[in-house]
């Protein structure tokens, strides 16, 4: 287990991480997100030992995670970290890099598993060309697979699919977290990508203002969000006046709702002017002004501009936030 235990850390004196708690189980998939700056990589780089934690401290398996004031090498061995920058050698092809650190006395397992790994990353077709010629997308899979090559024990991942275009995205997250799980090789991911996180992560820490401000398993967090804050990193949201949802609400609390929770009417509901439309392809996001809130929600069909829809949320979306609330 991966235990990290009042960790903080500055920057020139200035706080980036405060007392930061937490466990990781063998096997278990964990993911951090946070809008951009909150301490995501800088959490990763501590766990890894490039960075020296202020105080506090890191175990794996009761054994201590030492950082760069105790190691000349940082980075302990079971240990893996893919991180933005791919570190690769662009002058011998893909399947070396992968085969970088497997070893060569077992020539016969060394090509077994380099190709496994080249089909895990879907890079067969480039086995033998060189990697300053591949794209940036590829290297990062190259990259991935060569830290893959080494088993570790734990994996960290910060912003792991940036680089890869969509059309190789999906199918390639499935592959990879279910390889990870049969592995039973731990895995932090950090990312602002809840496409990255919502299907796969066991459970999700959210960084802010230094901190941990919610924590849970992923499905939970993502349908009972805490805040607008934390339901943002999920997807469109908004908070709404509970007085708005239900006229004869004898109350000034807010509720959290997703876009795709609103159902559009021409009869009853929240009125809302449409101010834009937004193709997403399956729908369109619409953003709509109720009196001088805005209130965003999805909507089959392109909607005529400044005409006037109605939204209801149900009853059931209603009460589960009030419960949190």
């Amino acid at each position: 287990m991966l235990q990290i235990d009042a960790v903080s850390f500055s920057y020139h004196k200035k706080p980036v991480l405060q007392d930061l708690q937490f466990t990781v189980g063998r096997g278990e998939h964990v993911a951090i997100m946070g809008e951009s700056g909150c301490g995501k990589s800088t959490l990763l780089k501590i766990i890894y030992g490039l960075l020296q934690p202020d105080n506090g401290s890191l175990t794996w398996k009761d054994q201590p995670i030492l950082g760069p004031d105790f190691n000349l090498v940082p980075g302990e061995s079971y240990i893996k970290y893919l991180s933005q920058d791919f570190d690769l050698m662009p002058f011998v092809t893909v399947a070396e890099n992968i085969s970088q650190f497997l070893s060569v006395f077992y020539p016969e397992e060394l090509d077994k598993r380099t190709q496994e790994l080249l089909e895990m990353v879907d890079l067969v077709d480039y086995a033998q060309i060189k990697v300053n010629k591949v794209s940036g997308g590829q290297q990062q899979r190259v990259a991935l697979a060569r830290v893959l090559a080494q088993e570790p024990e734990v994996l960290l991942l910060d912003e792991p699919f940036s680089h890869i275009d969509t059309f190789r995205k999906n199918n390639f997250r499935r592959n990879l977290f279910e390889y990870l799980k049969k592995r039973e090789i731990t895995c932090i991911t950090a990312s602002h990508d809840f496409e990255d996180v919502l299907p796969f992560a066991d459970r999700t820490f959210v960084l802010k203002d230094q901190r941990i401000v919610a924590k849970g398993p992923t499905l939970e967090l993502y349908r009972k969000p805490k805040d607008l804050y934390v339901a943002t990193l999920f997807g469109e949201a908004n908070q709404i006046p509970i007085d708005i949802v239900k006229s004869y609400a004898n109350t000034k609390r807010k509720i959290i709702v997703y876009a795709h929770e609103f159902r559009v009417s021409s009869k009853s509901g929240i009125p809302v002017t449409v101010v834009k439309n937004y193709a997403k392809g399956s729908h369109f996001l619409v953003e709509g002004l109720c009196g001088p809130q805005k209130i965003y929600f999805n909507s089959d069909e392109v909607l005529k501009l400044e005409s006037e829809v109605f939204l209801n949320i149900s009853l059931e979306t209603i009460n589960l936030r009030l419960r949190e609330n």
